[in-house]
């Protein structure tokens, strides 16, 4: 049997950020990386621009580390592997390949997945659903060869891709059941505003609009609307939200059906069991509630506060106001707060349709809960950041 002081479980950022976070404590405690995927650490905020971008990058150059670094810190990776048991009472995981590995303490950070919807041929090829660097990639193979596209959904995946796949002049519709693009993080005149502005680029939205199947046999030929459409398109993106990847502890007191829950030390009920990233439901001070974050920031930051109470003798509370960085065509976006519901109202500083530089305060009734930036300066976003309120 393999024994290491920590395991962790998951190699996306936020597991390797534990790592580093570790080792800044601990220099001899022995580790272990596991991860399912070929590389870990990919970058994923340039994953999309840059494997779809006109010139295609190798995705050896969007990784936060390379070899040599797990090697200098003494890590032990094993990628391409799947932890398939985790026992609580053993304090052992089982991997794939058999080797069980014993662990003093561990991190869950097994991210998210796409999810699938429950329609008719959604398993048909040049359907892709994207949340690894494989599954961007292999969209990026089949691009030469096809003239338009459908997107499914309008969260911050789809509208991106869709500007992406115009770029490259692929004809591209934007499907989505909102009645604008972002319906979720935007109020109803900017979210005009900025679907106006994606379909003077060249993306043809359709709003309002439920997906309802997929028409082929081997591969793709239609999409089918609620409404009775059917696109003629042999190239479909889905990007329709994600699933926390749970399996591991489904049947464990670590899982909930909003995620693996922890406490503000990013610890578990089960000591020296912490979780971080896409899985974990921690309480927000700033915020209010337990939350779940599946933005690249909030990996890193939870990664790196996971890590450090890991290795240090005293552990501290994880506090985090919630940032998310989008770019589309010309526009920044920076989003900085709560945006699990959109705003009941917002205050505009700035002007929308001239230079597409504003401020948006957004606001639930009387109360702040984030601000919306397009095209600002980032001291302004780290301000706002700082200065958030905490609930009372």
């Amino acid at each position: 049997m393999i024994r290491r002081d920590y395991l962790i479980v998951g190699a996306g950022v936020a597991g390797v950020a534990a790592c580093e976070a570790i080792r800044s404590l601990d220099k001899k405690g022995s580790i272990m990386l596991v991860g399912a995927e070929p590389h870990a650490a990919v970058n994923r905020p340039e994953l999309l621009g840059g494997i779809l971008g006109p010139k295609s990058s190798p995705i050896e150059k969007l990784l936060t580390h390379d070899d040599a670094w797990f090697s200098r810190n003494k890590v032990d990776v094993r990628l391409d592997t799947i932890a398939t048991q985790f026992s609580l009472e053993q304090r052992a995981a089982v991997l794939a390949n058999g080797q069980a590995v014993k662990f003093e303490k561990a991190l869950l950070a097994t991210g998210s997945r796409a999810r699938r919807p429950q329609v008719a041929g959604a398993n048909l090829g040049n359907i892709f659903y994207l949340r690894s660097a494989r599954e961007v990639a292999a969209l990026r193979e089949v691009l030469d060869l096809e003239k338009n596209a459908v997107v499914i959904g309008g969260g911050f995946v789809g509208v991106e891709v869709a500007a992406h796949l115009r770029k490259l002049k692929l004809g591209v519709t934007l499907m989505t059941r909102g009645q604008f693009a972002w319906s979720r993080y935007l109020d109803a005149e900017t979210g005009a505003w900025f679907s106006d502005y994606l379909a003077g680029n060249g993306v043809k939205l359709m709003l309002g609009e439920h997906l309802n199947g997929f028409e082929g046999r081997t591969y793709l030929q239609r999409v089918q609307t609620k409404s009775g459409g059917r696109i003629d398109t042999m190239l479909a993106v889905c990007a329709i939200g994600s699933e926390p990847n749970l399996q591991l502890v489904s049947a464990s007191p670590l899982w909930s059906q909003s995620g693996c829950p922890v406490t503000e030390r990013l610890e578990s009920d089960e000591l020296g069991i912490f979780a971080a990233g896409d899985i974990a439901l921690y309480p927000n001070a700033h915020m209010g509630g337990m939350r779940r974050e599946e933005h690249w920031d909030a990996a890193v930051a939870m990664g790196r506060h996971a890590g450090l109470n890991m290795a240090a003798k005293k552990m501290s509370k994880f506090e985090y106001v919630p940032w998310h960085q989008s770019r589309v065509f010309d526009l920044q976006f920076d989003f900085v707060g709560d945006f699990t519901r959109p705003p009941t109202r917002v205050e505009i500083e700035g002007d929308r349709n001239k230079k597409h530089r504003f401020v948006l305060a957004c606001y639930q009734l009387n109360k702040l809960t984030g601000y919306v930036f397009c095209n600002e300066d980032a001291k302004k976003v780290q301000k706002a950041r700082t200065d958030f309120p905490k609930m009372k």
